[in-house]
């Protein structure tokens, strides 16, 4: 029985004769010839006393014990990853709340990726890049452009949002990489609201969009290698939908590279997805 139980640092058996190892066997109160004392942690927690059956006794001790370790494994874990997701969310501006979520993953869309890396899913994801880590990343949990550094994001929503602002996370290159194939850092980027599907390349350079922006390389997060992008509030009220096309990058490349993105505001009522929806009362609208 003590070879089947027995877990080194865990459980461990021993004998006491209480006859001839009376200082022992006071110093744990074992009076019985059949006493099964359960120890956690160097203390004593429970003591059995059963005479016809000592195996089943002992068996039953020695699983509860192992369930009662399992069972705080688990709670740790749980308590590191609540930690690390808390760590590793972006902190939302003040009177807004992390929106992300609120997305349509059937929906999505990312024309100009490259295949080899993430999809308009990985986006989205809410862990932190793996390349903060080591610096490089080995899971190519991000995405990059294709045959140029143009990328057009589509974002459907399952509710109506007031987006106020928007997180974008583009780590920088490793040292150690070729010049000549680094992707770039996003620096143009034009946002369109409640399209019903994704704007073309050519489609989107005839549109208006509610809002262009130009990222400076210091808006960079050295760290975290996010950029904070405060939107015209009352631009983006009633949002349905978000499109995103990224121009161009900040160098003379090719490739553009995108993370992660965060979506900060406030959500309102459900929509009924996949029925067209008239937002406003101008024509276009």
């Amino acid at each position: 029985l003590a070879a089947q139980l027995s877990r080194p640092n865990r459980i461990t058996f021993t004998k006491i004769n209480v006859d001839h190892q009376q200082d022992i066997a006071k110093a744990y109160g074992v009076t019985a010839y059949h006493a099964h004392i359960h120890r956690l942690r160097a203390r004593p927690s429970n003591l059995h006393c059963q005479r016809r059956r000592p195996q089943e006794a002992v068996r039953s001790g020695a699983q509860t014990r192992l369930r009662g370790q399992q069972a705080r494994r688990r709670r740790r874990r749980g308590l590191v990853r609540r930690l690390r997701c808390r760590l590793d969310r972006a902190a939302a501006p003040k009177g807004y709340a992390d929106i992300t979520d609120q997305y349509d993953p059937k929906g999505l869309e990312l024309l100009n990726r490259d295949s080899e890396f993430g999809t308009a899913k990985t986006l989205f994801e809410t862990s932190k890049p793996s390349a903060l880590n080591n610096g490089k990343g080995t899971a190519k949990d991000w995405v990059e452009s294709d045959t140029d550094e143009q990328l057009m994001l589509f974002v459907p929503f399952q509710s109506t949002l007031k987006v106020h602002s928007l997180q974008i996370t583009s780590l920088p290159p490793s040292d150690g990489d070729d010049d000549d194939e680094v992707p770039m850092r996003p620096q143009t980027i034009r946002l369109y609201t409640n399209r019903a599907h994704v704007l073309g390349f050519d489609e989107a350079d005839d549109i208006d969009p509610a809002q262009t922006v130009t990222i400076q390389p210091e808006d960079w997060d050295k760290k975290t290698g996010t950029v904070k992008i405060d939107l015209r509030f009352v631009r983006f009220q009633r949002v349905t939908s978000l499109v995103m096309f990224f121009v161009d990058g900040d160098g003379d490349n090719d490739k553009l590279r995108v993370d992660r993105i965060r979506i900060f505001g406030e959500a309102g009522e459900k929509r009924e997805m996949g029925k067209l929806e008239k937002i406003g009362d101008e024509p276009g609208e």
